[in-house]
């Protein structure tokens, strides 16, 4: 079932980068969803994992990670931990001199996430309980950072202060009436480039730069 997924959003154009594809083969979705939603896993819907928290559909998560293009050794920062299936890919496209950073507000959300990534035994991984439209402080800057949930009218100031010069942020971002784009941010010396790359639909990001 995780082949015909991978062949489909192939197919459909989405996934391209063959790292990316071993990341999609090497942890399948049904590892990272709740017991009653194994028969939906390789559905490309959103998932319930805990209650206003969702693993985001395949297509979105291929999205994302081919305009990151995570790098071996890169240090990421993930805000939004959710199930984990992404910061699992993160860890594997970072490789073991890479380093992936995940926040996660919701305790229950956290804590399945932990239990999900513990069965693989990833020694590149810092999950961390707090606040992430604070961003992390400790390990930052980051050569990267994503994020799974909608910002409130902009970027959190924080992850930019915390994001590399010469990096990349992806991050939802809700405006008026509900309206959620995809904002790519790229940070040259001090100055910050944003484009708005399409409309998407996520679970609103919680904190003090949250909703």
């Amino acid at each position: 079932m995780n082949e015909k997924l991978i062949k489909k959003l192939e197919k459909e154009g989405i996934l391209t980068n063959k790292r990316i594809k071993k990341a999609f083969l090497k942890f399948p979705r049904h590892c990272f969803v709740p017991k009653t939603y194994v028969k939906d896993a390789y559905e490309d819907i959103p998932l319930p994992i805990r209650k206003n928290a969702t693993i985001s559909a395949p297509h979105m998560v291929a999205i994302m990670l081919e305009i990151l293009n995570p790098k071996e050794g890169e240090r990421i920062l993930e805000i939004g931990t959710g199930s984990g299936w992404q910061t699992a890919m993160l860890s594997y496209l970072v490789g073991k001199n890479g380093l992936v950073v995940s926040v996660e507000i919701d305790k229950d959300v956290y804590e399945f996430a932990l239990g999900n990534l513990k069965k693989f035994k990833l020694s590149n991984i810092k999950l961390i309980l707090g606040d992430g439209s604070l961003g992390y402080e400790p390990y930052s800057p980051y050569d990267k950072i994503i994020v799974t949930a909608a910002c409130p009218f902009n970027v959190p100031a924080p992850l930019i202060k915390q994001l590399k010069g010469g990096g990349i942020l992806l991050a939802p971002v809700e405006k008026e009436f509900g309206f959620q784009e995809l904002i790519k941010v790229v940070k040259i010396n001090k100055k910050v480039e944003m484009e708005r790359l399409m409309s998407v639909s996520f679970v609103r990001l919680k904190g003090k730069y949250g909703f």
